[in-house]
């Protein structure tokens, strides 16, 4: 690894020679690189997200200086987002970087920290940044105790992992959680990349990644519902119908929260929804598709119980449609 010299200004500290990282670059298009504080970069591994952070910070004036990746896709995405960036192994992408960039599953990133940490791999005053929405700083713990700088700094973004992701990270918010003497730092890194940092503490890392995972993840699934559910009603093209909808649905609820509830949940409409059961029970006879009425079955309970709780159903309104929705339909 090259040393920073003595004093050499960490992300974020201001500099008498030119604007802290993070800060607008002076104008008339100065070369990024040219800015205190950049450092060697190595991104273990080059998969979705950690190519395209890895991208960002390049374009931020920070020197790529290696990456990791096994399979076919990731060196096809490595040389695609990081041109010119060698393919090496962790042990040495380690050794040559100021800052590690560790974009891995989060299952994996214990085991890895605690590898590298078994054959004398991180280095004192080295930046170690994880991407893992789970884990704060702990996990880090054995690159801390070589003298190693945590960080961990997680996108709340789904990744392609092409460059259309380098646009999506402007504006995007970053759960940061570090030490606090060096938060400064974890924070500048994500402005650079474009993005607003949100500070959370270490124990609430799980809740928050529960929550996007939820409203994320679980929506995909939601909307593959849904555009098997059109098609087997005979709809030619799900998509065009189901989006207008879902973009309408899906801003009212980031902008309203519970208050932008409609539907036969929100009317008390018991008839609808009997009716909706009684036919997701039998396109589940006719497909297979046996996860479809027992989703929709938890939604409408939860949709309706919330609305209890706030206000938006009367305790009978509410009480005739959990009523309803208490036992699964029978299987066909």
């Amino acid at each position: 690894m090259v040393e920073p010299s003595p004093g050499a200004p960490l992300p974020g500290d201001p500099s008498p020679g030119g604007p802290a990282v993070g800060r607008p670059a002076p104008a008339g298009g100065a070369d990024p690189a040219s800015r205190p504080g950049r450092l060697g970069v190595g991104v273990v591994s080059g998969g979705r997200v950690g190519a395209v952070l890895g991208a960002s910070l390049r374009a931020a004036g920070h020197a790529v200086v290696g990456a990791s990746g096994v399979s076919e896709r990731t060196r096809e995405r490595v040389g695609a987002l990081l041109p010119g960036v060698p393919l090496l192994e962790v042990p040495e992408v380690v050794r040559r970087a100021e800052l590690v960039l560790l974009a891995v599953p989060d299952d994996a990133l214990a085991d890895l920290v605690a590898g590298v940490a078994a054959t004398g791999g991180w280095q004192a005053g080295q930046l170690v940044v994880h991407t893992a929405g789970r884990y704060g700083v702990e996990v880090l713990a054995p690159a801390r105790a070589a003298g190693a700088i945590p960080l961990a700094v997680h996108p709340a973004m789904t990744f392609t992992g092409t460059s259309l992701d380098l646009a999506r990270l402007v504006d995007c918010s970053f759960a940061v959680t570090a030490p606090g003497p060096v938060l400064p730092v974890a924070q500048a890194l994500v402005v650079e990349m474009g993005g607003d940092p949100v500070v959370v503490a270490e124990a609430d890392r799980p809740l928050y990644h529960a929550a996007l995972s939820h409203g994320a993840n679980h929506l995909v699934t939601l909307v593959a519902q849904a555009r098997e559910l059109l098609a087997a009603a005979g709809v030619d093209e799900p998509a065009r119908v189901l989006g207008p909808l879902l973009h309408a649905s899906l801003d009212g609820a980031v902008r309203a929260g519970d208050d932008a509830l409609t539907g036969p949940v929100a009317r008390a409409d018991a008839g609808t929804l009997a009716a909706h059961r009684a036919a997701l029970a039998e396109h589940a006879a006719r497909s297979g598709s046996t996860e479809v009425p027992d989703a929709h079955r938890a939604m409408a309970r939860a949709t309706a119980l919330r609305a209890l709780a706030r206000g938006r159903l009367a305790a009978e309104d509410a009480a005739r449609v959990l009523e309803l929705l208490a036992d699964p339909p029978p299987r066909a």
